[in-house]
Formats: structure tokens, sequence, C-alpha cells
């Protein structure tokens, strides 16, 4: 394709199947994402460093048949009907108890077995004008152990400010809990590195849901100050990972949920920064949500192969996502993801790419 625009074409089937469709988005400067209907899923992100050549940012597979193997990583797709993870799958909605999938250990993570990540979308280019395209689905009562219908839209777009902005919204028709989130993982350095640990992070928040085993919240909001979860001044990833800790400990690694400090309050707000070694380029991360689970991919362990060949080791990509707090409705001093009938659930993060200064 030649040009700003957005291409369409079919992208293989599942098992079951059913075609599958890729989206490709290119704006004016030739930065590019492909977005694909199975998981609405980011595919592909290219942006160019600082002499301008254009190279992968975001890890994936060459074809539909790797995201349709891969049971765990999540990787580039749409996670939902409630992000992160929820204890024992218990899910209290307004008096009434759910039991939800538990597919993380004895707790329900990212929507469970078969969450927003592992169905097909529809999806349609937005109207002339827009370098983006728009998903949506029915998620019926009962998915996952979830109540009621959600009607939930998806919408993935590139401006000429290169950035990739991610907006959703939903509705019901019963009181459900509805928090929604990309899980790309990033790398800046792709191909020149094969970790990210040599990459420089700066996270707006004083504090991170603490968390106990299998990583569910104690409902504490602990101080970074500190302690290796503190990024309010930038650091290298990898500088701290083997320091003595009972939160890095837990998670092997960094997989916590950042309180953002939001000074800016309701509307979009920076709430990171990332900037790779060589390439210099940089991802900052605006959103109107109040927590960022940072994952410094300590679970890949090389058994996936991506891209090109490339089996995807520890530490190859890191996850930024923008969300509500994991298990939230067993806390209440948490920002809330009930969604009632009658109400719009609207959640938008910015992935602004770009090059150091100088």
């Amino acid at each position: 394709m030649s040009g700003p625009g957005v291409e369409r074409r079919p992208w293989g089937r599942t098992r079951d199947g059913v075609g599958v469709e890729l989206f490709i988005l290119t704006n004016r400067g030739g930065l590019s994402a492909s977005v694909a209907t199975y998981g609405a899923t980011v595919v592909s992100l290219r942006a160019p460093d600082r002499q301008g050549r254009l190279d992968e940012v975001v890890l994936g597979y060459d074809r539909l048949e790797g995201y349709l193997n891969d049971e765990r990583t999540y990787l580039g797709a749409m996670v939902g009907r409630s992000a992160n993870r929820i204890a024992r799958g218990e899910l209290p909605v307004e008096g009434r108890f759910h039991q939800l999938a538990c597919n993380d250990g004895a707790n329900h993570l990212h929507g469970g077995w078969r969450g927003f990540d592992k169905v097909i979308w529809a999806a349609e280019a937005a109207p002339a004008g827009r370098v983006a395209v728009v998903h949506r689905r029915l998620s019926p009562d009962g998915e996952e152990g979830y109540p009621g219908n959600l009607s939930a839209t998806v919408t993935f777009e590139l401006t000429d400010q290169d950035e990739l902005a991610i907006e959703a919204t939903a509705t019901c028709d019963a009181p459900t809990v509805c928090n929604l989130a990309h899980h790309g993982y990033f790398n800046l350095e792709r191909p020149v590195r094969h970790d990210v640990l040599g990459h420089r992070l700066w996270i707006d928040a004083d504090r991170v849901t603490s968390v106990g085993p299998g990583l569910i919240p104690t409902g504490e909001l602990g101080a970074v100050e500190g302690t290796p979860l503190d990024f309010r001044t930038p650091a290298l990833i990898g500088a701290r990972l083997g320091v003595a800790d009972g939160q890095l400990a837990l998670a092997g690694g960094y997989d916590q949920n950042w309180v953002l400090n939001r000074a800016g309050g309701a509307g979009l707000a920076l709430a990171a920064r990332v900037v790779g070694p060589e390439t210099e380029r940089t991802l900052d991360v605006w959103t109107t949500e109040p927590g960022l689970q940072f994952y410094s991919g300590n679970f890949l362990d090389g058994s996936l192969v991506g891209r090109g060949g490339e089996a995807y080791g520890r530490h190859a990509g890191l996850c930024l996502e923008a969300q509500h707090f994991p298990d939230s409705p067993h806390h209440h001093g948490f920002p809330s993801t009930l969604l009632r009938p009658g109400e719009r659930y609207r959640t938008r993060t910015v992935y602004r790419l770009g090059v150091e200064p100088g």
C-alpha cells in the first residue's frame, strides 16, 4: 500500500474455519500498525529510528497459527471482559455471586480460558479521514461466568503524530464488570537486542497495589520509595531485578500495578516513558486509566517462536497495560469496575512513538 490509509486483507482461518482479517494502518510518515480481527490483536507496529529506518517495535507472529497456538502470553491482544486477576474467580456484583473461570491456578486472569483475546471481532475501517479500524463484539451473558450481555467497541487509530490510539467503550443489559486493556509487548531495540533490560523506564506513580501469593492484591497501596519499584526517576529495567524484594520475588520480576498520580485529573495523562538504549526510540504512554500494569516478560522462556523465526526468551518484551486495578471487585477502596445498564464504559490509551531529541 502506498501513502496513508487502511488496507484490508484476509489473514487465514481459525480451527473452526472462521475467517480472520488483517487491517493495515499507515500514517503520512510511514508508521504502520497491523490489527487482526482475532483477539483485536496488534500484530505489527513499525516505527522509525533516528535515521528514519522502520523496524518492528512489538513482539508478534508472522502468521495466524502462532496466535492460535499461543495459550498464555496474550501477545498484542485486547484482554477482557476484565483484565488482570480476580481472586478465586469469585465475582460479587451488587449482592450476587458469580463464579468465573479459573485459568491462572486458583484465580481468574484476563477474562478466562476464552476471553476477548481468543474470539473473532467484527471490524471495519473508520470513515474516510481517519486511519483507523473499529472492532465490535457482543460478549453474551454467562461467557466465562460473567453476568449480562456486554456490547464492546474498540477503535485503533494511527495518527500523524506517530501515535497508536486505542479507545474502548462498552454497554450492558445487566450489572456486570468491565476492565479492558491492550496487552502489547514492546521492544524498542528490535531486532538489535534480544531483551528489554537496557531500556530506560519512567512511571508517574508513588504507589503500587501490593500483592500476595498468586499476585492477588492485599488491598494495601505500597509506597515505591526506597524499593526497586520506584521509577519516578528514569531507571534501567534490568538494574534492580536482582535486588532482594518481596514484591519482585512473588512476580519473578516486574509484574505489578502502579497507581498513577494523574496530576492532570480527568482525561488523558502521561503515565510512562520508555527509551531504547541504542536506537533511542521513545514510547510515551498516555491514558485515562488509574493504573498501569508493567510486566517485564518474566514468563517468556524461549519456547515461543515469533516473527522471523526468533525465539522469545525471558524479558524479550515489556508490557504497559493501562487499566483499572487487579481484583477490584474485592476491594472497595479501589476504583470500581462495575458497569450498570444505562452507563457507558470508556477508556482511552495512546502509545506515542518518537526518538530522543539531539
